[in-house]
């Protein structure tokens, strides 16, 4: 399997809280909106961490999305999968123990993945009303 394609699943709990804080400061660095952080470590075997944010446009999001990318790459020599990329209305950036969903607004609203992947352990959020749903397929 090529090594971009290969999703890296670590036991080691500081990897993973390393990959954890690395994706979040990426993610406040470059303003993304909403960040929310989902435990996944026991529930799910897909990976411990699932990050929601947004972004104010498919500009941004698309670029936060490749600087993520290339910050994981950099710092833990694991090769993320990146999907969504060409569209940037919503990117899946999967570097195995941590899953990030970067979205437009009306996007995040519509497909509502906080309440999906919340558990019972917390309310999710209220989604917004979508103002237009032409953009979205």
């Amino acid at each position: 399997m090529p090594a971009t394609a290969t999703a890296y699943r670590s036991s080691d709990a500081d990897s993973v809280a390393t990959l954890h804080r690395i994706v979040l400061q990426s993610l406040d660095d470059d303003q993304a909106a909403d960040t929310i952080s989902i435990p996944l470590a026991g529930k799910s075997s897909i990976a411990d961490h699932m990050i929601i944010a947004s972004g104010r446009s498919t500009r941004q999001v698309a670029s936060m999305a490749s600087k993520l990318a290339e910050k994981i790459k950099g710092e833990t020599g694991r090769s993320p999968r990146i999907e969504g990329l060409p569209t940037a209305d919503w990117v899946l950036i999967d570097a195995g123990d941590v899953i990030v969903h970067l979205f437009r607004p009306e996007v995040r609203s519509f497909y509502n993945l906080e309440r999906m992947w919340s558990f019972g352990d917390a309310p999710a959020p209220e989604p917004e009303a979508p103002t237009d749903m032409s953009g979205i397929n």
